[in-house]
């Protein structure tokens, strides 16, 4: 890590909750808390398991977890 109150310390995070703002409630209004925290874990479980993946050569991060144990085994 760098300096104190360095920004680049936070530039993943920040990154991941700008995409989650955009894509998860821009466009949506949450009647209750409990909608929202259960959309957010939804989308949560999308983000890290289906999304496809560029850096992945258009494969979503689980299949590519599949195809590193296959050939490791």
């Amino acid at each position: 890590m760098s300096r104190r109150a360095t920004c680049l310390d936070n530039a993943s995070m920040e990154s991941f909750f700008h995409t989650m703002k955009v894509e998860l409630y821009y466009d949506h209004h949450y009647q209750t808390k409990q909608e929202l925290i259960k959309a957010m874990k939804e989308w949560i479980e999308y983000y890290n398991q289906y999304r496809i993946r560029h850096k992945l050569k258009g494969k979503t991060p689980i299949e590519d977890r599949n195809l590193v144990l296959e050939k490791v085994a």
